[in-house]
C-alpha cells in the first residue's frame, strides 16, 4: 500500500510486539499506536526510569523489557524474557545510535555497528524460534536513507585504525539492509512462517540526533518541514502491520526524496541487495555475536 499512515493500522488485539528503543522517538510513537490498536507491547529499553515514563505516556497493555543492545549478555537475558511471553507476533528492531564519539560495546565492538546491527542481529536470531510459534509473525529492521552512502570496511570493522562517526553510521545502516536481505532469503528458503520487513523514517525530528552537535538546532525545523517522530513511525507501522506488505519489503516516506510523508515502497542501493555482501555479513555477525539463527544458507 502507498500512502500508509497510523490510520491504516488494523486492530491488533491479542497480538504482542517487542519494540526496541521504545522510550522515545520513533520507537515510542510505534509502541503508542500498537498499544492504541489493542496490542500488548514490550518496551525494550536500557533505562527503567525512561521506560516507566514512556509507559505512562503510552497507556494500554505495556511492559518494560530490560535491554541494553550494547551488551550481548543483556540481549540474551532480554530474549529469554521475551520468549517466556505467551506469544510474540512482532520484533521491531528500532533502537539506534547516531554520530557518537568513538565508543565500544561491552564486547568491544564499535558502538554504532554494535548496537544498530550486531545487537539486533543477535536479538533476532535468539527470538526466531519464539516468533515461529505464531504464523504471520514479523521481524522489522529499521534502516535509513544514510545506507546509500554505506560501504562496510571489512579490514577495520571495529574502527581500530580510524573512525568517522558519520561514515560508521552509514555503514551500520547498510548492514541493517544487508541483514534484511539475507534474513528474508533464508526465512523463505527454510519455509519459516516468519517474515522479514524493512523500513526507514525519512528525516524525522527525534532524539537520535543528540550527538549531532550544532545540527541539533535544526530539529524543530525538521519536524515542521519534513517528518515529526509520529510521522516518521508510519513506515515502521506499515512494515509491522500492513496485511498487504510483501515479505522482504522495504518501506519509507513517499514525499520529497523519501524524506517526508506517508509510507510506501522505498528505494535501496545496489549494495543493499548484494547477495555476496549479505552472506559475508551474516557469517561475520554469527562469528562476532556467537548467535547462529539456525537458518541454513540454502
Amino acid at each position: 500500500m502507498t500512502g500508509f499512515t497510523a490510520a491504516q493500522v488494523p486492530d491488533q488485539a491479542g497480538r504482542t510486539f517487542l519494540v526496541t528503543g521504545a522510550n522515545a522517538g520513533l520507537g515510542f510513537e510505534t509502541a503508542k499506536v500498537l498499544a492504541e490498536k489493542g496490542a500488548r507491547v514490550l518496551l525494550g529499553c536500557r533505562d527503567r526510569h525512561k521506560a516507566r515514563r514512556a509507559m505512562e505516556g503510552i497507556g494500554g497493555e505495556v511492559a518494560h523489557l530490560p535491554l541494553d543492545l550494547a551488551d550481548l549478555g543483556s540481549v540474551r537475558e532480554a530474549a529469554a524474557m521475551a520468549s517466556a511471553e505467551a506469544r510474540l507476533d512482532g520484533l521491531v528492531n528500532n533502537a539506534g545510535v547516531m554520530f557518537p564519539p568513538l565508543t565500544r560495546t561491552a564486547q568491544g565492538f564499535e558502538l554504532q555497528m554494535g548496537v544498530n546491527h550486531l545487537g539486533h542481529f543477535a536479538l533476532t536470531g535468539l527470538l526466531l524460534g519464539k516468533l515461529a510459534e505464531t504464523p504471520g509473525s514479523r521481524v522489522v529492521i529499521t534502516a535509513s536513507l544514510a545506507h546509500m552512502r554505506g560501504a562496510i570496511d571489512w579490514d577495520d570493522l571495529q574502527a581500530e585504525r580510524g573512525y568517522s562517526r558519520g561514515q560508521r553510521y552509514c555503514d551500520s545502516k547498510l548492514a541493517n539492509l544487508l541483514h534484511l536481505h539475507e534474513l528474508d532469503r533464508r526465512l523463505r528458503a527454510s519455509g519459516s512462517p516468519v517474515s522479514a520487513m524493512g523500513c526507514h523514517p525519512g528525516v524525522a525530528a527525534t532524539e537520535l540526533m543528540r550527538h549531532a552537535g550544532p545540527f541539533r538546532v535544526f530539529m524543530p525545523v525538521v519536524g515542521l518541514l519534513l517528518n515529526t517522530a509520529e510521522q516518521g513511525a508510519w513506515p515502521t507501522l506499515q512494515a509491522a502491520c500492513d496485511p498487504g506488505a510483501a515479505p522482504g519489503g522495504y518501506h519509507g516516506p513517499q514525499g520529497w526524496r523519501e524524506m517526508r510523508g506517508a509510507s510506501g515502497v522505498a528505494r535501496r542501493s545496489a549494495s543493499a541487495t548484494d547477495a555476496a555482501l549479505a552472506r559475508r555479513l551474516w557469517d561475520v555477525s554469527v562469528e562476532l555475536t556467537g548467535v547462529d539463527p539456525g537458518l541454513p544458507p540454502a
